[in-house]
This record gives structure tokens, C-alpha cells and sequence, in this order.
């Protein structure tokens, strides 16, 4: 079939001992409910090539966590390669998330709901704003839902069965671990107050700093939520992150830990900040959380590799001592 891709050979004489396996499907051929909205310019294709394929990767020869990480950003296999190496299924959907750019310039002075609504409809596919209508089968939950199922049959041998719910009709979202970088890191976390997960990971991340919604009792509990970010971020200048990290209770599992300063586990904080000194762009250091071009390396390895381990795999009831809000959050919330 078309839609699935797969990109190592399942008769491979090696699959009794594992293998790591990467595939892809498009979300429009998976299931046919779906449909593009051309009105905040999420389309099936552009120039004639697919937009809304989806990866989904899993490592056999390593001992499986029993989590499945959903990714909210566009497909990163560096980032996947290493949720792979701590035992965890790892899989992107596409979903209308192209909102935010002419939805941005839609919000009214004083609106602190704004963000709030229009990342809930997308994420749901339920109706919670007037500004944008997104059925059930568009929105993320239901797009993960459909993928997994999908992987289950194409893949049984990578065990995806395990994350759908007992009656089969959904995921069992306490074994899904949200995380996403920027625009997808600040849905993650709207998302997961909204539902109960088994963690959440922001990084550079979340913002909507003119939002009330992550102050909103949490489905989620506040100690599975951890935060990464570079302090060249303009996010982390503006005291986006610190706000929103505050608003979340944060502080109450320890103190913001520089990375540069300290090793795992960190104090057993959910706060994490880079100052690296090689980084001085605000672009650059907005992506230097994720895996990939603009994150710092030294000799060759990525310097953060003790900080992704942490943030996707430390035991969320071991945490740290609870500490005052910071002065340098802004508290007008």
C-alpha cells in the first residue's frame, strides 16, 4: 500500500533479535473524513508534493517504556532516534496547527482566551471557538487515535496495540507523553490541562503570555509537566516561559536549573535553562532545545544529551523542593 512506507525490510533475518523501524503514512489516505481548511492554509499538498505525511518510528531491540511520545512540530528523527534509545514509541501528526499565523492577528486587546479556545478546537477537533471549525476527525486527538490504529495493523510486530484504550475506540492517554517545540510545545501543555497525560515536555516553551488558561485546574498533574529553554530565546527574555512555568505550579518541584551549572537529575527540578555562551542569535537559541541544526554541540555530541534524557524519561513523582516564585517572572496574572 502506498500510504505506509516501510523503510526496513520486515523479512530481515535480523527482525527475531529487533530492529529499529521508521514509517510513514499520510493522514488523508489513513482516514477519509479528513479534510483540508484552504482557510488557514492547511492543504493535503503544496507544488504537487504531500503535506500531511506522518512519521512514526520504534526500536524493537530496546526495552519498551509503555509510553508513546506524540510530537506537535514537523517530523524530527534526530529527536525521535533518542526518545527510540530510552524505550519509547514515538510518532508526529499532522493536524491544523496553521492556524496560528492569521489567527494571531486576530486577537483583541484584553482577550486572555484568545489562543486558549483555538488550541483546544485543534487539538480536540471539539468546538471551543467561533474562530476557526475543526471537526473531530482534523483535530490531533482523533488524528493520533486513527494513526495508531492504522500502525497496529500495518506493524503489529512494534506492539502499537498497547496504547489504544480497553474498548479500542481512542488512545489510552495516560501512557501518551505530549511534546513539542515553540507553537506545538505551548499546545502540548494547553492540551494536557485539558486531558490527562502521562508527562508533558516543552521546550522553548509555552508562551500565549497574554493567556489566563495555564493557571486552569490541570487534568494533568503539575509534576509532569518539564520545561526546557535557551535564555537567548526572545520567549525566555520576555519573561514568556518564566510566566507560564509559574502559572503551572512549577516552582513547586524545585528552582530553575541551569544546565550548564549542574547534572542529572537536576535537583529533580521541572525547570531547565541553557545559558551556552556559543549561541547568541535569538532564532538560533529558540531552537537549540530540539535536536538538530542549531542545537550546540562539543566534540562532535550534542550537549544536551543528559538534558532530553531527563526531561522525556525522570521519574515525575520524584521531584524537587518547592521554591517562592522568582522576581524576574512577571506575577500580573
Amino acid at each position: 500500500m502506498k500510504a505506509l512506507i516501510l523503510l526496513l525490510a520486515l523479512t530481515s533475518p535480523l527482525l527475531a533479535e529487533g530492529k529499529k523501524f521508521t514509517l510513514t503514512a499520510r493522514a488523508s489516505e489513513i482516514d477519509p473524513r479528513t479534510k483540508e481548511h484552504p482557510e488557514i492554509d492547511y492543504v493535503f499538498a503544496r507544488k504537487g508534493k504531500p503535506a500531511d505525511n506522518q512519521l512514526a518510528m520504534v526500536d524493537t531491540r530496546v526495552k519498551p517504556s509503555g509510553y508513546l511520545v506524540i510530537w506537535l512540530m514537523e517530523p524530527k528523527p534526530e529527536l525521535f532516534n533518542r526518545l527510540n534509545s530510552y524505550g519509547h514509541h514515538a510518532m508526529q501528526v499532522t493536524y491544523p496547527r496553521e492556524w496560528f499565523a492569521k489567527m494571531d492577528k486576530l486577537r483583541k486587546e484584553g482577550d486572555d482566551d484568545h489562543f486558549s479556545g483555538i488550541r483546544l478546537e485543534a487539538a480536540t477537533g471539539e468546538d471551543h471557538t467561533k474562530l476557526i471549525d475543526i471537526p473531530k476527525p482534523d483535530g490531533l486527538m482523533e488524528r493520533s487515535y486513527q494513526f495508531v490504529k492504522y500502525l497496529d495493523q500495518k506493524h503489529p510486530k512494534g506492539n502499537w496495540k498497547q496504547f489504544l484504550s480497553r474498548d479500542g475506540k481512542g488512545l489510552d492517554w495516560e501512557k501518551v507523553i505530549l511534546s513539542g517545540a515553540s507553537h506545538g510545545s505551548t499546545t502540548a501543555a494547553r492540551l494536557a490541562k485539558e486531558i490527562k497525560v502521562a508527562r508533558v515536555v516543552m521546550l522553548s516553551g509555552p508562551r500565549d503570555q497574554t493567556e489566563k488558561w495555564q493557571g486552569l485546574k490541570s487534568a494533568t498533574p503539575p509534576e509532569r509537566f518539564f520545561g526546557f529553554t535557551h535564555t537567548g530565546d526572545a520567549g525566555w527574555r520576555g519573561h514568556h516561559y518564566c510566566r507560564s512555568w509559574l502559572m503551572l505550579d512549577l516552582h513547586k518541584f524545585g528552582p530553575i536549573v541551569n544546565v550548564g551549572e549542574s547534572k542529572p537529575p537536576y535537583g529533580n527540578t521541572r525547570r531547565l535553562i541553557s545559558t551556552e555562551a556559543s549561541i547568541k542569535d535569538p532564532n538560533r537559541a529558540h531552537s537549540a532545545s530540539t535536536p538538530g541544526g542549531a542545537s550546540p554541540k562539543a566534540n562532535g555530541e550534542y550537549i544536551y544529551e543528559d538534558v532530553w534524557k531527563y526531561l522525556f524519561t525522570h521519574p515525575a513523582e520524584e521531584t524537587g523542593k518547592a521554591v517562592k516564585p522568582e522576581a524576574r517572572c512577571r506575577e500580573d496574572f
